[in-house]
C-alpha cells in the first residue's frame, strides 16, 4: 500500500525534465525513476526498470511523441500522461495522443515553462497518480467502440433543432475527469438531436476544449461547442466548459445561459464540476440531472448532493465501466448518487429523462 508511483520523464527539454523531477519528487507517492531526452533513450531505460507512469511531450528528436506512444500502446501498455505545448497542430496532436491511448493531458506552453510547471504542481501530480490507477484495458476497449455516423436526417434535423431559438425546463450536467473523453464521447453520440440542453465539465487544459468540441460536433447528432458566456442553453446543444475556466449555470427567466469565469481552483480544478453542479442546483433544482463520469479525486461529489438536495435526479458511473473510479465512488459514498449506471446505459438514461420530464410538463 506504501509502494511509490514510479515515475519516467521523456522531454528533449533539459529545463523542463529537471523542473519535473523536482516537482513530482516533492509528492511521497511518487517516485521519479530517470528520464530521457528523447523516445530512443526511454526505451532503454524501460528495458532497464518499467515505470508505473510516463509523462511524454509530442515533439521530439529522432521519434515523436505520438510514435512513441503508438508502440508502447501495441507492444506493452504503460499509462501515458502527455505535457506538451497545446497550441496550433501541437493541439491536434495531442487530441490524436489521448486517441490513441494517452491517459490524460498538461498543457504546457513554450515560454515560461519552468514557471508554469512549478506553478502547476497539484495538476501535474494529481494527473500522475490518476494516470497510475487508468485501466488501459478498459480504455482500449471504449476506444475500440463503433461510433455512428451522422445520417442525411439527423443532420437536417441537427440544424432545425440549432435555429431554433426555444428554451427548456430540462438541463443536464455532467462532471468527468480522467477516461472522461472517451466516455463522452460515447454518450454523446448515441443522443438524439432533440436532447436537452446539456452543459459539461471535462478536466482539460486551455487550447484542449475547444479542439475536442469542434471533433464532437463532427461526429454527434447534437450541437456541441465550446462554451461561451452568455451562450444560451437549449435542447439539442452541449456546451463543454473551457480549459483553465470555470463554467456556471444561470437563469433568467425562461432562460438557462452558462457565464464562464476566472478564478481560484475549486476542488483542485479549474474548470470544476462542483462549480457547475452547485450552480445547476441552485438555478435548474428539480428540473436538472446530474451525471458524474470517471476520474481522480472528489471534484463533483459535494455539488452533486447539493443538486440531489434541490430535488434533481443524481447518477453516479459504476466501478465496472469507469477508467478511474474515484469522483463517481466518493460521490456515491456521499450519499450523492440516487443512482449507479454502466457507461452504456447513460444515453439512454438521458432520453428516459427527457422523455419522462415532457409528459409532466405536457
Amino acid at each position: 500500500m506504501n509502494k511509490k508511483i514510479k515515475v519516467l520523464i521523456v522531454d528533449d527539454s533539459a529545463v523542463v525534465r529537471q523542473a519535473l523531477t523536482d516537482i513530482i519528487s516533492s509528492d511521497p507517492e511518487l517516485e521519479v525513476i530517470g528520464t530521457a531526452g528523447d523516445p530512443v533513450v526511454a526505451v532503454e531505460k524501460i528495458k532497464k526498470q518499467e515505470p508505473d507512469v510516463i509523462t511524454l511531450d509530442i515533439e521530439m528528436p529522432r521519434m515523436d511523441g505520438l510514435t512513441f506512444l503508438s508502440k508502447i500502446m501495441s507492444q506493452h501498455p504503460i499509462p501515458v500522461v502527455i505535457i506538451s505545448s497545446l497550441v496550433g497542430k501541437s493541439s491536434e496532436s495531442a487530441m490524436r495522443a489521448v486517441e490513441n491511448g494517452a491517459v490524460d493531458v498538461i498543457q504546457k506552453p513554450k515560454l515560461g515553462v519552468k514557471q508554469f510547471i512549478v506553478e502547476s504542481k497539484t495538476k501535474i501530480c494529481d494527473t500522475v497518480k490518476a494516470a497510475s490507477y487508468a485501466d488501459l484495458k478498459l480504455m482500449k476497449k471504449q476506444r475500440m467502440t463503433v461510433k455512428p455516423k451522422l445520417s442525411a436526417d439527423s443532420v437536417i434535423e441537427k440544424q432545425k433543432i440549432k435555429a431554433m431559438a426555444q428554451t427548456t425546463d430540462q438541463v443536464v450536467a455532467i462532471g468527468a475527469s480522467t477516461g472522461g473523453t472517451q466516455a463522452l464521447e460515447l454518450i454523446l453520440t448515441a443522443l438524439p438531436a432533440n436532447s436537452p440542453g446539456i452543459v459539461i465539465v471535462q478536466h482539460m487544459p486551455e487550447k484542449f476544449t475547444a479542439n475536442f468540441s469542434s471533433r464532437l460536433n463532427e461526429i454527434c447528432a447534437v450541437h456541441v461547442k465550446e462554451a461561451e458566456n452568455n451562450d444560451t442553453v437549449i435542447p439539442g446543444s452541449v456546451l463543454i466548459a473551457p480549459g483553465g475556466r470555470h463554467m456556471l449555470l444561470k437563469r433568467s427567466g425562461a432562460r438557462y445561459f452558462v457565464e464562464i469565469k476566472d478564478g481560484p481552483l475549486v476542488s483542485r480544478h479549474k474548470p470544476s464540476v462542483d462549480v457547475l453542479f452547485r450552480s445547476t442546483a441552485r438555478y435548474a433544482g428539480k428540473n436538472a440531472l446530474g451525471i458524474i463520469l470517471t476520474g481522480m479525486g472528489d471534484d463533483g461529489a459535494t455539488g452533486l448532493l447539493e443538486m440531489k438536495e434541490a430535488g434533481a435526479h443524481t447518477v453516479a458511473q459504476d466501478e465496472f465501466s469507469s477508467v478511474v473510479y474515484g469522483m463517481p465512488k466518493v460521490a456515491f459514498e456521499k450519499g450523492a448518487a440516487e443512482t449507479v449506471l454502466h457507461l452504456d446505459d447513460m444515453a439512454n438514461y438521458i432520453i428516459k429523462y427527457h422523455d419522462q420530464h415532457s409528459k409532466k410538463v405536457g
